[in-house]
This record gives C-alpha cells, sequence and structure tokens, in this order.
C-alpha cells in the first residue's frame, strides 16, 4: 500500500484522466470520488490553465470590440497578432489603448511589444 497520501491521490486522478479517455462520466463518478481529485495538484493545474485561457480569451474580445468601437475596422495583421499576446501584455493593451487616437498608435503599440 502507498503510504503517502498525496502520492495516492495523485495515482487516483492520473488514473480517472486515463480512465476518462476510455469510459464515460457516469462509470467514473460511481468509481472514484470526486473530492479527492478537486483536492489534487494535477487537477488545481488543469483547472488554473482553463482560468488563465478562459481570462486570455475574454481579454482578447473585449480589446478587439474596443478598438473596433473606436477604430472601425483595424489592420488584420494586427488583429492575426492579438492572440499571441500573453495575458498580462493584452491587459496593458487594454488600459493603453484609451491614449491610442488613430490606428498608427495602435500599429506602433504592437511593434514595439513584439
Amino acid at each position: 500500500m502507498i503510504e503517502s497520501r498525496t502520492v495516492r491521490e495523485n495515482i487516483s486522478v492520473c488514473t480517472q484522466l486515463l480512465a476518462g479517455l476510455r469510459f464515460d462520466r457516469g462509470l467514473l463518478t460511481q468509481l472514484f470520488r470526486e473530492d479527492i481529485m478537486e483536492e489534487s495538484v494535477i487537477y488545481q493545474d488543469i483547472l488554473l490553465k482553463g482560468e488563465l485561457k478562459g481570462k486570455k480569451g475574454e481579454a482578447l474580445q473585449l480589446i478587439i470590440r474596443l478598438l473596433k468601437r473606436r477604430f472601425g475596422n483595424i489592420p488584420v495583421k494586427i488583429e492575426q497578432q492579438l492572440p499571441n499576446l500573453a495575458l498580462t501584455q493584452l491587459e496593458d493593451l487594454a488600459e493603453d489603448l484609451l491614449d491610442f487616437t488613430q490606428v498608427d498608435d495602435l500599429v506602433n503599440y504592437m511593434e514595439n511589444i513584439t
């Protein structure tokens, strides 16, 4: 028997992840306790990555809406570059775009950060 609770929980989570590739959710909830999964380091890591991805997606959508509202169409090249920015860069852009008066300000900004 594995003595360390953390190791047991991580093995359980890995087993659940692999089982999830083959079996349906109903069977997995019958076999495994959900609280063990939620406390696992692996689960927390997956959850954190999902939250960050969601935040980045929301920031990206909002910035594109704000830029289009301010300038109408924005250059395709710029719109294609935006998803490559990190969340912190998107947050900075959200603040800085308030000072932009023309599309060239946006173009110059993007050239300086990429």
